[in-house]
């Protein structure tokens, strides 16, 4: 029959998978994250700026886009290979050539598209969302790092911490030693099962010998 405790026992129980996985999930997700920004950037290093890659991930540090992106939301970008691909509303992470953002990389959303007489370049006039006015300058398509496709809400906080000493203490020192102990456990218990098996079978050789 089951008991109340039992119950209670039960539903804990499960909780605590559920937030185990949940965790285990978002570490995964910031696993894959920090290893394709390591090998992205590791690939900028060796080609320069000619390394367009298709995926680009970003964590906003800037409430300029509030409440659409929130600061430490992670943003996925795809590269854009046609400027026509870009519409109005889009939402594009490009590299600042404006006065005060000059050489920054800004996520804001396209407010409008034009081109640019002398050159012929598409250019988007961009605004953040929580911005009362447009960017002092367009964005370029040369300078367009890629188009907003994916948004991961706070998981840059996960990779804040993950990345600080702490959180490398908290994630993998701990959760490795636990592994590592528990291992040790069984070890041992393993270790003393075989040797009551072998007293047990030494005495059972001993019984059969003196027949």
């Amino acid at each position: 029959m089951v008991t109340k405790k039992m119950k209670i026992k039960s539903i804990i129980n499960y909780v605590c998978s559920v937030i185990s996985w949940t965790l285990f999930s978002i570490l995964i997700v910031c696993a894959v994250l920090l290893a394709y920004y390591f090998v992205s950037m590791k690939l900028y290093i060796a080609k320069g700026d000619k390394y367009k890659p298709f995926f680009s991930v970003y964590t906003i540090v800037s409430p300029s886009m509030v409440p659409t992106i929130n600061v430490y939301d992670i943003i996925i970008n795809k590269a854009v290979n046609n400027p026509t691909d870009i519409q109005k509303e889009d939402i594009i992470t490009f590299t600042s050539t404006g006065v005060l953002s000059n050489g920054l990389t800004v996520t804001h959303r396209v407010q409008d598209i034009t081109t640019n007489k002398e050159t012929n370049e598409y250019e988007y006039i961009t605004k953040g969302d929580n911005n009362l006015i447009a960017d002092d300058a367009p964005a370029k398509y040369s300078n367009l790092i890629g188009k907003v496709i994916l948004r991961f809400p706070g998981l840059g906080r996960v990779q804040a911490f993950v990345g600080s000493k702490l959180g490398w203490l908290v994630v993998v020192i701990i959760p490795a030693l636990i592994i590592i102990i528990q291992d040790v456990l069984k070890l041992i218990k393993v270790t003393k099962y075989k040797k009551i098996a072998d007293i047990e079978n030494e005495r059972l050789v001993s019984e059969i010998e003196n027949k």
